[in-house]
């Protein structure tokens, strides 16, 4: 615990880390992992096997059909605009307080973690014209982001880095395949991780929370992030790892321990249950 509040070890939040938050009207739990964002997308309605592989592939689809802004919107409308319960993994990461975070979601409870402090947002966007960059930095003062350029970042407060996007202080999303082909692109070239963080992350290592390593787009955008990483990388929680997540983690040095967040939210004495729909 003590590495991650010093900023040793990193927090690399997946989908698995909001299994409790839930809609608090409904009570549907939150559309975060692939497929349940794709029937979210697709008004509960499953799509062609071949789309429904990856959310990414299913957006691709529908942006072709309904234009980039529908799945802006989408979005948009699902973090921003439905009221959705805390998870109890975001209540232990506003306690613990990390000054250096990585959430692969699209949804507002980490910058919610840190409303009240003064921090830095970096987040990623794709096929955007008039820039050499990949991503926007703002600062928070704790009451509004103010954006800011690249050599403006500094390791004086928390950095929250969101590298799929989300909908404030503007919405910018990394979601259709298109995106990820230009962000991957950038983010291999150098271009999608700001200087500053470039030199922070060197022999970081890194706590992988709710993240799964069976799609080959994440574990791209988890490989990049993480350049630079210690020896060995970190740690993944994951109860029942597949044979395949089992060979790659082996091959960059991520070390699995077979738990779920609810197990290791138990283990740090933070209680799920009294979270689900407070």
């Amino acid at each position: 615990m003590d590495k991650i509040r010093s900023g040793e070890v990193v927090p690399y939040l997946g989908p698995g880390v909001l299994f409790d938050a839930c809609n608090r009207s409904s009570g549907e739990p939150m559309p975060a992992d692939s497929d349940s964002l794709i029937l979210a997308m697709n008004k509960g309605r499953p799509m062609a096997p071949k789309l429904m592989y990856e959310f990414p592939r299913a957006a691709m689809n529908l942006e072709l059909k309904r234009g980039r802004r529908f799945i802006e919107q989408f979005l948009t409308r699902l973090y921003k605009a439905e009221d959705w319960s805390r998870a109890a993994l975001h209540d232990w990461i506003k306690s613990v307080a990390p000054p250096y975070v990585i959430d692969i979601n699209r949804d507002l409870q980490l910058q919610q973690s840190y409303s009240g402090t003064p921090h830095y947002l970096v987040r990623g966007l794709a096929r955007i014209g008039g820039t050499d960059y990949r991503f926007t930095i703002n600062r928070y003062d704790g009451e509004r982001y103010v954006p800011i350029g690249p050599e403006e970042l500094k390791d004086d407060l928390p950095i929250l880095f969101k590298p799929l996007g989300s909908p404030e202080p503007t919405a910018s999303y990394v979601a259709s395949d298109a995106d990820f082909v230009d962000y991957l692109t950038e983010l291999m070239g150098g271009f999608g991780v700001p200087s500053f963080l470039k030199g922070y992350r060197k022999e970081k290592q890194y706590l992988f929370l709710g993240m799964r390593f069976v799609r080959d787009t994440e574990r791209m955008v988890m490989s990049d992030i993480t350049y630079d990483a210690g020896s060995p990388t970190g740690w993944a929680l994951i109860k029942q790892p597949t044979p395949k997540e089992i060979r790659y983690c082996t091959k960059k040095t991520i070390e699995i321990i077979e738990m779920d967040v609810s197990d290791f939210l138990e283990k740090t004495a933070i209680p799920v249950s009294s979270h689900a729909m407070l």
